[in-house]
Formats: C-alpha cells, sequence, structure tokens
C-alpha cells in the first residue's frame, strides 16, 4: 500500500511540474486567461460570460426607495 501511495505522489509531482514549466521558463509566465472576456475571437463576436450577461441585462427596480427619501421620512 506505501509503495502504492508513493507512486501515486510521485507521478502528480511529475504532472504538476511538467504542466507549469512554460509558467517557470517563461519571464513573466502567468496562467493562461481562459475566461471569456480574455477571448479576442469571443469578444468580437459579442459573447459574453453569463455573469456579465446577467449583470447587463437586470434593470433598475422602479419601486425602490431611494435612501433620500429615507432620512426625509425618519424626521
Amino acid at each position: 500500500m506505501l509503495k502504492t501511495l508513493m507512486f501515486a505522489l510521485i507521478i502528480i509531482a511529475i504532472s504538476f511540474i511538467l504542466l507549469s514549466i512554460t509558467i517557470i521558463i517563461k519571464k513573466n509566465g502567468r496562467f493562461p486567461n481562459t475566461h471569456v472576456s480574455g477571448n479576442k475571437g469571443l469578444r468580437k463576436r459579442g459573447i459574453k460570460c453569463a455573469q456579465s450577461q446577467d449583470r447587463d441585462a437586470r434593470r433598475p427596480n422602479p419601486m425602490a426607495v431611494s435612501e433620500s427619501s429615507k432620512q426625509r421620512n425618519n424626521n
């Protein structure tokens, strides 16, 4: 069992090192931006992430009470 655990840890360590080689070697190595907004092709087509589309689609609540009217009613 110990041999299997050590073997698995060695494989995970090697995989981690191999996946991070470009980040380590590059001068300003960073993880790639995989977010939808980081893709130029999608931005040109007007495609946004679901969170951005949801935020853009929200409308102000016409029934909302402004802070200044709350203060006037309390006095």
